[in-house]
This record gives structure tokens, sequence and C-alpha cells, in this order.
């Protein structure tokens, strides 16, 4: 019987690593926080009053063995003077099956017959949820495209109304064999998953590990100076009584050029391996060089860092 990995997540991060562990002989199932209200997606959550589309879509191309061409197609944003522009045909799709199905859960099911999906996309919830951030200097800000765009530093963030939490996604959790915290935003993609009691009370019943993927590069307003320690500390303060099991890191070099390039445009820096911190935190490491570069990006190397979680489990 194939194990099952639980990924909870959200943006860019979720999708890398959902294109890695596909290859691999196991049930994946991703739950994905719906908070995003930016661009296309934010349009169609005012227009529809449905929950976010745009990670959901990643997730589901992603996870899917169809064609690479209809990979473009799903991803392809118009560029138009009309009300479609900024609007990607994936977005479209996902909110008309959504439509016709009723709810997004039955839209995501509708989709991934047509994908043929490896694996299940699960939403946290139905409801249209907004995500709200508390500032380190007191103030609050509605929304996560607002609270990314901030240049103030985050604190914490929490739902402007609480969400009823799909019961699917407990269903899930209580099946694991391992539960994955994707790498990505971690105020505004993994920790909106964690702040629901639902799922924090479900990590805790479940007898799984949890593994955390971490962050190579900081992110501004939310992880500016962090170490890898203080990544786990910052997830441990939402996971109730349970903590992070097994961190992987990434222990690579990464250029100075493209050091500066992230400093200058993104005001990101490498996040470093502070071995001796992390190992006072009692935390299992799987270390080793997840470095990817992508038309001058740094990534991870999704398909070595798919099979070091994958070895994991056997």
């Amino acid at each position: 019987m194939k194990k099952k990995i639980v990924v909870l997540g959200g943006g860019t991060g979720l999708s890398i690593l959902l294109n890695g562990l596909k290859m691999f002989p196991i049930d994946i199932s991703a739950v994905v926080s719906v908070s995003d209200d930016g661009s296309s997606t934010g349009r169609l959550r005012e227009e529809f009053n449905i929950p976010a589309v745009g990670d959901i879509r990643r997730v589901l191309v992603s996870l899917s063995e169809t064609e690479p061409l209809f990979e473009q197609l799903l991803n392809y944003r118009f560029k138009t003077t009309s009300d479609l522009n900024g609007h990607t045909v994936g977005n479209l799709l996902l909110t008309a099956a959504s439509n016709i199905g009723g709810n997004l859960s039955e839209g995501i099911e509708i989709l991934s017959k047509v994908l043929n999906l490896k694996g299940k996309v699960v939403p946290l919830t139905e409801d249209n949820v907004v995500l709200m951030g508390k500032m380190e200097d007191g103030s609050i800000i509605e929304g996560e495209h607002n609270i990314t765009q901030s240049e103030l530093i985050i604190s914490s963030v929490y739902y402007k109304e609480k969400p009823t939490v799909n019961p699917n996604v407990i269903k899930e959790i209580e099946e694991a064999d391992l539960i994955v915290l994707s790498m990505g935003s971690v105020f505004t993609s993994i920790i909106p998953n964690l702040i629901c009691s639902e799922v924090v009370e479900a990590l805790e019943k479940s007898n799984a590990k949890i593994m955390y993927v971490c962050n190579m590069m900081t992110q501004p307003g939310e992880t500016d100076n962090f170490n890898v320690s203080h990544h786990i500390k910052l997830l441990n303060r939402f996971l109730g009584k349970r903590q992070v099991d097994i961190a992987v890191v990434n222990n690579g070099p990464i250029s100075e050029a493209l050091t500066k390039k992230y400093e200058t445009l993104e005001q990101k820096d490498p996040v470093v391996y502070d071995e001796e911190n992390v190992k006072k935190l009692g935390v299992e490491v799987i270390a080793s060089n997840f470095t990817m570069i992508v038309d001058e990006n740094i990534r991870h190397d999704y398909k070595k860092l798919a099979s070091y979680i994958f070895l994991h489990l056997l």
C-alpha cells in the first residue's frame, strides 16, 4: 500500500514541491490555503464570492499528467483592453467548474478528471476568507495582497471571520503517514492553514511526523534576517502541542552575484543554516545542496528534494 503524504501550503513553493513528489509512488494530498486576493484571483473572488482559485490552479497544473501544452494553456494570462485583461485561463475554468459543481471542491473534482491528476487537491475552506495581518507597530492590514505589499513587519495573521474548515482536510491529516509544511511565504501560505483550531487539533492527534521544507531566501516583512532556526520556531508557535519533527534545509552555496541581485531587487537574503541552534530544537535535519537556477532565479531542485522526502518515507 502506498504511503500517504499530506502537504500544507500555497503559492509557488507548494506547486514546485508537488512537481517533484508526483514522480514517486506515493499517495499525495495537497491542502491549499485560499486567502490570496490579488490580481485575477482577487477580481474573481469579488465577482463570484468564491475562495481564491490562483494557488489551486498552480497546484492542479503541477499535479497534472497531461501534455505540457495544456499546462501552458491553463497558465495563459490574457493581455487585452477588455475585462479579460489579467485573467488566466485556468482561473476562469476553475471558477466556471465551481459554479457548475456548486462549490470549489466540486470544481476541483471536475477539472481533476480532465487533468488526470496524480494526487488530491483540497481547499482549506469553501469560505471566501479574508486574511488579516497584525504588524509589529500594532497596525492592522486587511487582505493578503495588502499584507504582502506592505513594508511593515508582520507579527501575526488571523482571519477576519472564522472560516469553516473543509472536513476533507481533517480526514486527509488523519490518514497521513507524513505531513509536510511546504516552502513558501510562511505568514501568507503556510500559517493560514495553522490558524484554524480544527487543523491544529488534527495535527495534535496525528502520529505522522511533521516535516518543514525551509525556504532558501528570506521574505521581506515576513522573515527578514531569519536563519533556519527562526523559521522553525515561528512555525512551532502555531503548531499547538506539536512541533516540527524534521527540517529539510539547503546547505548549498548561493553565488555572490545572485545574492546581490536578490538583495537589490527583492530585499531578500539567503537563509543561513545555523546548525547548532537547529540542533537545540531537537529537530531531525535533512541537509543537502538543493539549489537550482531557473531563468536567473534560485529555486529548489524539486526532483532531488522529492527524492529525499520519498526516501524518508521508506
